[in-house]
């Protein structure tokens, strides 16, 4: 395992850490093979309920290495493009995996770290935290998906702020409007990220499964289009076990006991 993530499986929850403190977590190429690595480790592993990432030393991510991006510049459009979808392939990972994902913001999460978060089904920010895009301070622009996550979440004039003016958000503003799922104090992140997880993991795992991958449906299918997955999905659920254990539970209120 590289010095630069770390893999530690606490309870049923998987902690993916970027362990690039001297950059401030800055997105590494050994952190996009232990990230990806670990969320298909998860995918696999039944006893894996969620997945938690989390940057070492007080910082999530601070996004690209501008050293990197300095040396793309001397690359031919073709293979800028190819680097730059690597961390494409990174988002998609997040976003594909089956097991939800918590990203823990302690300090702020900056350029492709920001989309990094926002690819994670639930954050816990740490009060104080910034959520930053200050790409076109260095001439560039978004990237890892980050206009389309932050304009499902966002007002488009806020992010318009964001992106073009560089402003950072702060965790309270985020979570005001709905960004962020829980605020957390100042040493407590990662603990309200396990709790979190730890309540996940008392549900049904190929229900929670079902429902990230309507979350994700949702944000381009058409109405009619939606309302064809749902059928599907639940008439998958409808036959399965965790139905059965579920709404026998119901019926006889008692709580039902899906792991």
């Amino acid at each position: 395992m590289s010095a630069l993530y770390r893999h530690e499986v606490r309870g049923g929850t998987l902690v993916i850490w970027n362990c690039n403190t001297g950059m401030r977590n800055a997105l590494s190429y050994e952190y996009y093979h232990g990230l990806q690595d670990g969320l298909a480790r998860a995918a696999r592993d039944p006893a894996i309920a969620a997945v938690i990432l989390a940057g070492a030393g007080g910082f999530f991510c601070s996004g690209g290495n501008l050293n990197m991006l300095k040396e793309r510049r001397e690359m031919p459009y073709e293979e800028r493009q190819v680097q730059i979808g690597k961390l494409n392939a990174l988002i998609r990972a997040v976003r594909d995996c089956p097991k939800p994902v918590i990203a823990a913001v302690e300090g702020g999460a900056a350029g492709a770290g920001l989309s990094l978060a926002m690819a994670a089904d639930m954050i816990v920010a740490e009060e104080g935290a910034k959520f930053t895009l200050a790409y076109v301070k260095a001439g560039l622009v978004p990237d890892g998906g980050a206009t389309y996550a932050l304009t499902q979440a966002l007002p488009r004039a806020t992010v318009a702020r964001m992106a073009m003016l560089a402003e950072p958000l702060s965790a309270e503003r985020m979570h005001q409007l709905g960004a962020v799922t829980e605020l957390a104090p100042k040493g407590r992140t990662l603990a309200q990220a396990e709790a979190l997880a730890d309540a996940v993991a008392r549900g049904p795992e190929q229900a929670i499964a079902g429902i990230k991958a309507l979350l994700n449906q949702a944000e381009t299918a058409s109405f009619e289009d939606q309302l064809t997955h749902e059928r599907d999905a639940m008439a998958q659920a409808l036959g399965g076990d965790e139905a059965q254990a579920g709404i026998g539970a119901f019926l006889s209120k008692t709580s039902p006991v899906f792991r």
